[in-house]
């Protein structure tokens, strides 16, 4: 599961600026930010009212979630990139500053460091970075380098500090639900 994004802003508004014929390729380079919980709810909410979801509004980013975003961005004439950009957001009636709100407003303390994780902990972490294609090693519970590595790629793909480190942004990103991660 992965959790939706918030395309930021200049470069979205810079692309929609563009005619259509010049908006074909996405841009190889765009910030990203996780969204909360609660924005994912209501962004499963609205999708659902639209007719395009019919999964659990449980704030976690699946494919399900994935493909009813993209199935309402193909319905509603909009460019289909997977992401809740600035257009789809106004589309669907939702504002984007309030979704991003919800994410600074919560703070939450740092993690433990990882290698204090229980086993099972870091099974489902390397289970869930397994499914999604950034984990080829062991299922074991052990917390090592290549775990680390995959955690970092992980990182780097979503648009996050690619720091190796298992932080709540990263939790959040990779879908897993908060009592996955124990520590000893």
């Amino acid at each position: 599961m992965r959790t939706v994004i918030l395309a930021a802003g200049a470069l979205a508004g810079a692309l929609s600026a563009l005619p259509a014929t010049a908006q074909t390729a996405p841009p190889s380079l765009a910030y990203v930010q996780p969204l909360p919980a609660q924005s994912v709810q209501q962004v499963q909410d609205r999708l659902r009212q639209a007719g395009a979801y019919s999964g659990n509004i449980d704030g976690i980013w699946g494919s399900d979630s994935q493909s009813a975003l993209e199935r309402y961005q193909q319905s509603h004439q909009l460019q289909v990139t997977g992401q809740l950009n600035q257009a789809t957001a106004a589309t669907l009636g939702l504002d984007p500053g309030s979704l991003l709100s919800a994410s600074t407003a919560a703070s939450v303390p740092p993690l433990p460091p990882s290698d204090q994780l229980r086993p099972a902990s870091v099974r489902a972490i390397q289970a869930r970075l397994r499914s999604l294609g950034f984990y080829n090693g062991a299922v074991d519970g052990v917390w090592g380098g290549s775990t680390q590595a995959a955690i970092e790629r992980f990182q780097q793909g979503r648009g996050l500090q690619p720091n190796g480190q298992l932080n709540p942004a990263t939790v959040t990103a990779m879908g897993l639900a908060p009592d996955v991660v124990a520590y000893r």
